[in-house]
């Protein structure tokens, strides 16, 4: 199974969706969705009507392998089930979709570098042996780059690292996510030291490891393009980053090789109050868009 998800993830035609908002984004993910915080009075409720979008999306007619090579699935997403079973097993068993799962705990403040690393990531031996036993193909973690600054982005790129060589020795495949804020204004000079940063990890890999980069869609287009080349590298996704999704896939459509993970610019102009058929007509219209931009 794994080898047919790695092929598909690295030569199929299409992107991946990002489904994987977690407990700090996602009263914004129900409230874009027409859902407001008075509609739920716990987390426990939260997280059951986040699942329920999650399901509606996954099911959707337009939700398919055609479009979607894989989805990136939150904790609590990953242990839930859609028609009785496990999301991840739904995705590959009845829309031949590779799950992933996020598994970093969110960012620490801004250090003096400039930059947001990850908190401590507690309990990563037992959740990745979670991830295996539901069938999961790869994971994603996420640091976030404030400022060109060659130290702290260093140990931006260290610390990914360190984390997927403790996820590729687990038996998956490693989604590294060092997001550059799309509204700094020194980020096209952040953008090439994350790239040249990147490259010495990447040139280090033993021949057995594989990987994929997580990226904002760059300043200079194309920026990126020798990764989509690398041996060590699955595959290259760009994070929509704040972008509208039209402005998303302009940049994207111009970045050969580089294929789109978007959240939310996948969901955007859903809603809770929708018809099946309003919402799946949006969707697919979504998708469409968001897929042309990836195949270009």
């Amino acid at each position: 199974m794994k080898k047919e998800q790695l092929k598909q993830m690295a030569k199929g035609k299409g992107f991946v969706a990002a489904l994987d908002q977690s407990g700090g984004s996602t009263p914004k993910a129900l409230s874009l969705y027409g859902i407001t915080q008075s509609q739920y009075k716990d987390e426990d409720e939260m997280f059951s009507l986040i699942h329920q979008m999650r399901t509606r999306i996954i099911k959707s007619p337009a939700f398919n392998s055609n479009k979607i090579l894989g989805a990136i699935l939150f904790e609590q997403t990953m242990d839930r089930e859609i028609d009785g079973k496990l999301t991840a097993d739904y995705l590959w068993e009845e829309k031949h979709i590779v799950p992933f799962l996020k598994i970093d705990r969110g960012l620490e403040e801004i250090d003096s570098e400039g930059v947001q690393l990850m908190k401590p990531l507690e309990g990563l031996t037992s959740l990745l042996e979670s991830a295996n036993r539901h069938h999961i193909f790869g994971t994603k973690m996420r640091s976030v780059i404030k400022k060109a600054s060659p130290m702290g982005i260093a140990n931006v790129v260290r610390q990914q690292f360190a984390v997927a060589k403790q996820v590729i020795a687990s038996g998956l495949v490693p989604i590294i996510e060092p997001e550059v804020d799309i509204n700094i204004p020194d980020k096209s000079l952040a953008e090439a030291i994350l790239r040249d940063e990147i490259r010495k990890y990447l040139d280090n890999l033993p021949d057995d490891a594989n990987v994929m980069l997580k990226l904002s869609l760059p300043t200079i287009n194309n920026l990126y393009k020798e990764f989509t080349k690398h041996p060590r590298v699955v595959r290259v996704v760009a994070l929509s980053g704040g972008y509208t999704r039209d402005r998303a896939n302009e940049i994207l459509a111009q970045n050969k090789g580089v294929i789109a993970s978007f959240s939310r610019a996948l969901t955007q102009g859903l809603s809770a109050s929708q018809t099946d058929e309003q919402f799946n007509e949006t969707l697919a219209s979504t998708i469409e868009g968001i897929y042309q931009a990836s195949i270009k």
